[in-house]
């Protein structure tokens, strides 16, 4: 699934919407959106306001100290959520609201609490934002993309990509379809019969690693990425596919129709609508004015 931004994306699933790094004084807060609300990497607390050195150590012995103090379980106010490491994989990690993360923070003598408490409480309100005023976030994405180096007409196809996927996401959850694994695998069949590509396949093409796809591609691979998506998500509505099976079958019509589409402009222009160009070393911007 696209990740939409890299501050933005995540995965679109029945609880979890969005996952992204946010930053308070220079240190990293991993944090994910989960049930309507934010919850915060518990460990990267721990880091920012103490600056130790075994973050994880911290705070099992916090926990043990609190539970010997007050008799409060700090891990009853957590959860275990699948959150990126550096090592680019998920693993379940100790996350807590914003209501738990005030709870920890009172256990944790820092200066930096105050500011921290600020910074958490700004954090919740955007977010709260955003959700009564989408443009607020559109705008948000607009500007990161800006100083990225992107062009307006390049950012505007981004945006409405992001917004068909979600409108192609959401229709595959009111078809029983909702499993990250189904999610990825019925991607991987849309870009297969648009690109003849897999998203693996295609980010290898480019030279990519784990930079987000869509965020390399041009203007002509971010219309028929749309069109595949757009399609499917029409075919699945009009056959009313149920169930991860039947949404296959749509998924791959769909992303057909924008691969049959790629490869008569292709027939047309002689010119390959992939490209192996990126935005790793040259702005977007930039290699449009070179090219």
């Amino acid at each position: 699934m696209d990740n939409a931004l890299a501050v933005f994306g995540g995965l679109k699933s029945d609880n979890f919407k969005i996952q992204k790094l946010a930053v308070f004084d220079g240190k990293k807060i991993r944090k994910i959106w989960f049930k309507e609300e934010w919850w915060f990497s518990v460990v990267d607390i721990v880091g920012a306001l103490t600056d130790s050195v075994d973050a994880k150590d911290y705070w099992y012995r916090l926990k043990i100290r609190e539970k010997e103090s007050s008799r409060i379980e700090l891990s009853t106010i957590c959860r275990q959520l699948k959150l990126l490491s550096s090592d680019g994989k998920k693993y379940s990690t100790d996350c807590t609201n914003t209501e738990g993360a005030f709870r920890i923070i009172q256990s944790i003598p820092s200066p930096k609490a105050e500011p921290f408490k600020l910074w958490l409480a700004r954090t919740g309100y955007d977010r709260v934002q955003e959700i009564g005023d989408p443009e607020l976030a559109q705008k948000r994405m607009r500007e990161l993309y800006k100083q990225k180096g992107y062009s307006d007409v390049w950012i505007e196809k981004r945006v409405r990509g992001i917004i068909i996927r979600d409108e192609l996401t959401d229709e595959w959850k009111k078809r029983d379809v909702g499993l990250e694994k189904e999610y990825a695998i019925l991607t991987a069949e849309i870009s297969k019969a648009t690109f003849d590509m897999t998203p693996k396949e295609y980010k290898k093409y480019k030279g990519l690693d784990k930079q987000n796809l869509r965020d390399h591609m041009d203007d002509l691979e971010l219309i028929f990425g749309m069109l595949g998506e757009k399609a499917t998500t029409e075919i699945a509505k009009t056959k009313n596919a149920q169930g991860f099976f039947e949404n296959k079958v749509a998924a791959n019509k769909g992303g057909k129709i924008a691969g049959n589409a790629r490869k008569n402009l292709e027939k047309e222009t002689n010119k390959k609508v992939s490209t192996k160009e990126n935005y790793l070393s040259i702005p977007e911007k930039k290699r449009k004015k070179l090219n």
